[in-house]
């Protein structure tokens, strides 16, 4: 118990950095994925190439390389990057280029029968966007935002590579201290599925209040609508 007590104080302060990167990761990826998604789904072809290129070149490099190209090959260039920059740089270009796929086959589902009734209305392309195509897209790519969002937070574990000292890298010390593997380790893991299950009810929450706003039911689970029918007889 007492190993316990004495490698949770340093145990929290690597989970802090870890969510620090995951959030600030998750904001770049945002702006890069909902940019890159809407240039993907433009009329423009010039802007389709941009984004294309973006999302291939970066959806096809590892998260790791990248993260060593920008913090220990930069500064052989003339550019220094702080390693907290360099890591959210790094986790925000990868998972934003995925994210802009998930932005841009949202955007295509939404029903065509619902863009004619804005082109009806006479409305702009830009009012289409705003007002009927995102607003529904928005809806069905929460989902998967939310998986990436938990794959960007396993991702940090390897910033410990670039000097941050983030909860890996601080399980990592408790080990060396007092070798004892599986307690660091174990409270780690406890630590990590605890962030994720913050960040998995916080989507959850949200795809709850994007449904609302569109007037969209909750799906009902087929056992329990036919539990109370039967109750109900």
């Amino acid at each position: 118990m007492s190993v316990v007590s004495d490698a949770l104080p340093l145990l929290l302060r690597g989970a802090w950095v870890t969510i620090q990167l995951t959030v600030l990761g998750a904001a770049l990826a945002l702006v890069l994925a909902l940019t890159a998604g809407l240039m993907n789904a433009a009329a423009s072809r010039a802007l389709r190439a941009v984004g294309r290129v973006y999302v291939e070149f970066f959806r096809g490099t590892a998260t790791l390389v990248l993260m060593y190209w920008l913090f220990y090959a930069l500064p052989l260039m003339g550019f220094r990057l702080a390693a907290m920059f360099a890591g959210v740089l790094a986790l925000g270009l990868n998972v934003g280029a995925y994210g802009a796929e998930v932005v841009r086959g949202a955007i295509k589902a939404v029903p065509a029968v619902q863009v004619e009734a804005a082109v009806a209305l006479n409305m702009t392309r830009a009012q289409r966007m705003r007002l009927v195509i995102l607003p529904q897209s928005l809806a069905m790519m929460l989902p998967s935002f939310g998986n990436l969002l938990i794959e960007l937070l396993k991702g940090t574990a390897v910033v410990s590579l670039i000097s941050l000292t983030d909860l890996t890298f601080r399980a990592q010390q408790v080990r060396g201290a007092t070798g004892e593997t599986a307690v660091a380790f174990g409270l780690a893991l406890v630590m990590y599925f605890v962030i994720a299950q913050v960040l998995t009810f916080g989507i959850r929450m949200a795809e709850r209040r994007a449904n609302a706003m569109l007037g969209r039911a909750p799906a009902r689970n087929p056992m329990t609508a036919a539990a109370v029918r039967a109750v109900t007889r």
